[in-house]
């Protein structure tokens, strides 16, 4: 699929305590704010994002600091506990309440450690498509990039070799593995263009990616059971990396989740299915729009 930037609307920028966050804004609404994973941008969910926006909600797409962000964060706690506090933080400096959260790849991983350490009284509801779960932090085929950030000069030699040639990612330690459908190379290429190009986006992204380990999201299971919000599982049935047994382990801690199966679709269910998952999105908050007319009848809408 190719690069449609326009999707995502305006781009603003917000200085927080570690330094600033890019993010686009767009639509009007409920808010949604959307957590991608590491090596890519805002852009891995703009095939969502019209439909969302058409059906009147307002999308708030951040550019996190996991290494294919344009202005380089070294004040930044960029440990997955610290990326999750950051998250926590924008939603409050943008003054964001009753948001539903949807996190994809490393971003699921984050948004549980933000759900189970850092507060979520600014969340009404959590969406979660394939993610890093439980011992799946990073899962196996991608357990190569935090041993590769600890090697001097090897991130940037692995950067520089996918932005000069994308079929790379065509390899299983590629991003093939999270798309089922051919991603543009274009596509490709702006998410590597950062960490290959700007030492301070590496130095960022090799921050991030050493900090990764397990121990964070075994953690954030054991408190699953404590999380008062209703989550949406839309889980790819056929993701060979985040498979969907990992969804029915998260439901099974999760006191109000429910698993949506997603069809034709690896991780990147935005791009595979962006149709599905706004379809999904849409009826999560009917739903649960829906639940609280019926226990609060007074209460507006």
């Amino acid at each position: 699929m190719s690069i449609d930037v326009a999707a995502l609307g305006p781009e603003h920028e917000i200085a927080l305590r570690g330094g600033p966050i890019r993010y686009h804004d767009v639509g009007s609404g409920p808010v949604v704010v959307f957590v991608h994973g590491a090596l890519v941008d805002a852009t891995v969910w703009a095939p969502v994002i019209p439909a969302l926006v058409a059906a009147g909600l307002r999308c708030v797409v951040p550019t996190w600091p996991l290494g294919s962000h344009r202005v380089a964060v070294p004040g930044m706690d960029l440990t997955p506990p610290g990326v999750a506090a950051v998250i926590d933080e924008f939603l409050a400096a943008l003054a964001l309440d009753d948001v539903t959260l949807v996190g994809n790849d490393t971003g699921g991983g984050l948004v549980q450690i933000l759900l189970t350490t850092t507060g979520r009284e600014r969340l009404g509801r959590v969406v979660l498509t394939p993610s890093d779960s439980f011992e799946a932090f990073f899962p196996p085929r991608f357990a190569f990039l935090p041993v590769l950030a600890h090697v001097p000069g090897a991130l940037a030699g692995f950067a520089a070799t996918a932005l000069r040639f994308p079929a790379i990612n065509r390899l299983p330690i590629g991003f093939s593995a999270l798309a089922k459908h051919p991603l543009d190379a274009a596509l490709l290429r702006r998410w590597m263009r950062p960490a290959a190009t700007d030492r301070r986006i590496r130095a960022d992204a090799g921050r991030f990616l050493r900090g990764v380990d397990r121990r964070h999201t075994l953690a954030a299971a054991e408190h699953l059971g404590e999380v008062d919000l209703p989550v949406l599982l839309a889980w790819a049935v056929e993701d060979p990396v985040f498979p969907i047994s990992l969804a029915h382990r998260l439901a099974a801690r999760l006191p109000d989740a429910r698993i949506a199966p997603v069809e034709d679709s690896f991780c990147f269910v935005a791009q595979d299915r962006p149709d599905r998952l706004a379809e999904l999105i849409r009826e999560f908050l009917r739903d649960e729009r829906d639940a609280t007319r019926a226990a609060d009848p007074g209460r507006a809408t």
